[in-house]
C-alpha cells in the first residue's frame, strides 16, 4: 500500500512538472514572436493634370519669348532666352549694317562715282586709288549677306527653342514624382519550420 501511494505521488509530481514545462515553453515561444509593426501612411492626392498647360506655355512663349518660362515658374531661364535671342539679333543687325556699307559703295562705283567712303582716308581726304577695290566690294557683300542669313536662322532657331522649352517644361511639371523613399518593416511566417522572418522593404518610384 505505501508503495502504491509513493508511486502515485511520483506520477503526480511528474505530471505537474511536465505541465509547468509545457506552459513555460509556450509562454517563451509567444514572447519570442515579434509583434507586427503597422505604419500608417498618408497618401496625398496628386494635383490634377491640366492637358492645356503645355499648349498655354508654348503659346505664351510664342507671343513673348520668356513668358512661357514665367508661366512654368522657371524664372531663371528668362535671362538665358533673351541672351540667346539677343545675341542672334545683334549679329544680324551688325552683318546687315556692314552689308549695306559695301553695297552702297559698290553701287556708287557702278554709277561711275569715286566719292564713296573707301575713296577717302581716315581724315576724309580724297584718294587717287580706293582702299577697297570693286572686286573686294563684291566679295564683302557676299560675305556679310551669308553671315546675315546665318544670324537670322540662328535667331529664329533660338526663338523656336524657347517655345519648345516652355512646352516640354510644362509637360514635365505634370509628372507625379514622389521624392520621398518608402521604407517599411515586414514580417513573414516561414511555412517550412514555422519560424518568423523580420525585414525591411524599400520602395521607390521613378
Amino acid at each position: 500500500m505505501p508503495n502504491k501511494t509513493l508511486l502515485v505521488g511520483i506520477l503526480a509530481c511528474l505530471l505537474c512538472f511536465s505541465s509547468f514545462a509545457q506552459k513555460k515553453k509556450k509562454k517563451k515561444q509567444k514572447e519570442e514572436l515579434p509583434k507586427e509593426v503597422v505604419i500608417d501612411s498618408i497618401i496625398e492626392p496628386s494635383k490634377p493634370i491640366n492637358p492645356l498647360s503645355p499648349a498655354k506655355a508654348a503659346f505664351y512663349s510664342a507671343i513673348l519669348p520668356g513668358l512661357g518660362q514665367a508661366y512654368n515658374k522657371k524664372y531663371w531661364k528668362i535671362p538665358i532666352v533673351y541672351g540667346a535671342i539677343g545675341t542672334g539679333v545683334y549679329f544680324y543687325i551688325n552683318n546687315n549694317k556692314e552689308y549695306n556699307r559695301y553695297r552702297d559703295a559698290y553701287k556708287s562705283r557702278l554709277a561711275g562715282f569715286t566719292n564713296d567712303e573707301f575713296y577717302l582716308d581716315s581724315q576724309g581726304n580724297q584718294l587717287t586709288t580706293p582702299r577697297v577695290t570693286t572686286e573686294k566690294l563684291e566679295d564683302a557683300q557676299k560675305f556679310y549677306r551669308r553671315n546675315k542669313e546665318i544670324s537670322l536662322l540662328v535667331t529664329l532657331g533660338m526663338y523656336a527653342l524657347n517655345i519648345i522649352d516652355a512646352n516640354v517644361d510644362a509637360h514635365l511639371l505634370q509628372y507625379n514624382v514622389d521624392e520621398n523613399l518608402s521604407l517599411a518593416p515586414h514580417y513573414k511566417l516561414n511555412e517550412f519550420d514555422s519560424s518568423g522572418n523580420l525585414g525591411l522593404t524599400l520602395n521607390f518610384k521613378f
